[in-house]
């Protein structure tokens, strides 16, 4: 559902004509929905109200500092990728608690940054960079909370090029390793464990690929 409709041939973003605020701010503009984002997230919210959850908004999908706004003031939480997606979202009073700093090629000085922060977890994508986040917290006398992404090796059935769930990509540790993995990181002094992660591409439009991966992570 969106609030984006033609009446009389002519386009409508809720209840403006799209071509009022073309003749006011000029062409090229970006226009964005307010009540159809509102509207889809508190769907989303709704579906998970039986149990305890953070829905979070992943910045690198849209980074405006107004949309961003818009789902930290509803509660909402941030997944972020870089030191300047968690700048953002703290900036428009999301909650460090909400924020999740996933993704490949987290620098030092981002990950000191969240560390300062008190950011909810690190999703860790490889032994590499769990060694280096337990260093730095170490340094920081602090104790950084992860989940370790897991590649499940499942077919997303999506675009060769946006799948990130197979075992051939590059993303994430092969779940035939995880186990050790965890116990790895239950040895680290400066590391909490506090959940699993998983992610398997984008634009998926099934249901079955989340279903495998889940049954998989289980």
């Amino acid at each position: 559902m969106n609030y984006f409709n033609y009446r009389d041939e002519r386009l409508w973003c809720e209840d403006v004509a799209v071509e009022a605020i073309a003749e006011k701010v000029g062409t090229p503009f970006y226009l964005y929905s307010h009540r159809t984002l509102l509207h889809h997230f508190r769907v989303f919210d709704g579906a998970l109200k039986e149990i305890p959850h953070i829905l979070c908004f992943a910045a690198k999908a849209n980074s405006n500092l107004a949309i961003l706004r818009i789902f930290a003031r509803e509660g909402g939480g941030v997944d972020i990728v870089s030191g300047g997606e968690l700048y953002r979202a703290l900036r428009v009073g999301a909650e460090p608690r909400k924020i999740v700093y996933s993704g490949v090629g987290k620098r030092i000085d981002e990950i000191d940054f969240a560390l300062r922060s008190d950011i909810l977890m690190f999703n860790v994508e490889s032994p590499e960079e769990l060694g280096v986040i337990n260093e730095r917290a170490g340094l920081m006398g602090k104790k950084a909370r992860i989940a370790l992404r897991i590649n499940p090796d499942v077919d997303a059935k999506t675009h060769p090029h946006i799948s990130t769930g197979l075992k051939s990509n590059k993303f994430g540790i092969n779940i035939e390793k995880s186990l050790d993995e965890y116990r790895r990181a239950k040895t680290l002094p400066h590391v909490e464990i506090v959940g699993v992660d998983c992610h398997i591409g984008s634009q998926v439009t099934q249901l079955s690929p989340f279903i495998d991966a889940l049954e998989r992570l289980k």
